[in-house]
């Protein structure tokens, strides 16, 4: 990415309140290098290979998995998570296994690694000799270059044309009639690649960046090189999943924020990495 200016927060009006996408603001960033795709499971296996690395997955015993993703025996289903009923918790799902234990990678070594902590993700940047993102970096490097746009590809809707990410087509969470071809994760270089040549920055999985959450990170942070807020409790996602849609999860979006601890992991959360 090269040094540059643009302007970070969301100018669409679709922002989800309490997120924190506003207001509107300059910022500078030096040039860096960020990884034209998420991380995919071939990726991490290599990781994994090397280092004898084990995820907070593996180590806790169990994910979250969406309900109609799960591949496991029914004893393995732990129960859903309050507020969110599609999210089940399971025993044995873990980056090998993104289904449950019944589940494998086979046919799926291209397309982005799951159930990643951020401290997962921190593991595998240190074997890299990488790091995560800033939210200013990763915002800056999906626009693509397109300053002030809700997309990385312009403002056109998702499915303007020809589908243009992985999201949800439906009715949330029960029928996904997989216009876009895809249930849950779909190659890493699936659709097209933004300006700056990154591919899905929306949509697919949620991305983990390096800094902590804040709804007032932009009315504290700096204009040049932000780094985030102080330490809070979580961490910040960006990019939105498969599983977003307009009636329920709008984050498929350039300034679209979340937020979750840096120990949870779930079926649609990976990351990609930078390097100054």
């Amino acid at each position: 990415m090269p040094a540059g200016e643009f302007t970070m927060g969301d100018s669409s009006g679709d922002r989800n309140p309490g997120d924190g996408e506003l207001p509107l603001h300059r910022v500078a960033l030096e040039a860096f290098e960020i990884d034209a795709t998420t991380v995919t499971n071939d990726d991490f296996a290599r990781f994994v290979d090397d280092t004898g690395y084990r995820t907070e997955a593996e180590v806790f015993g169990f994910s979250a998995v969406f309900h109609l993703a799960v591949s496991a025996p029914a004893g393995d289903v732990m129960g859903a998570a309050a507020g969110s009923p599609w999210w089940l918790g399971v025993r044995g799902a873990d980056w090998a296994h993104p289904g449950g234990r019944s589940s494998t990678l086979d046919g799926i070594g291209d397309h982005p690694v799951v159930h990643i902590s951020w401290t997962d993700a921190q593991a595998y940047c240190a074997w890299a000799g990488r790091r995560l993102p800033t939210e200013a970096e990763w915002e800056y490097a999906a626009r693509g270059g397109l300053d002030g746009r809700k997309y990385p590809w312009g403002d056109e809707e998702v499915d303007e044309g020809g589908w243009r990410a992985n999201i949800w087509q439906g009715e949330f969470p029960r029928v996904n009639t997989r216009e876009d071809g895809y249930l849950t994760t779909a190659p890493v270089r699936a659709f097209d690649r933004n300006g700056y040549g990154l591919w899905q920055p929306v949509g697919n999985v949620w991305e983990w960046c390096a800094d902590w959450f804040s709804p007032r990170t932009y009315t504290e942070e700096l204009a040049i090189d932000p780094r985030g807020p102080a330490p809070s409790g979580a961490r910040v996602l960006r990019g939105g999943s498969y599983l977003c849609h307009i009636s329920y999860c709008n984050r498929y979006r350039n300034a679209a924020r979340s937020q979750n601890t840096p120990d949870s992991s779930m079926g649609n959360a990976g990351f990609r990495t930078v390097a100054a």
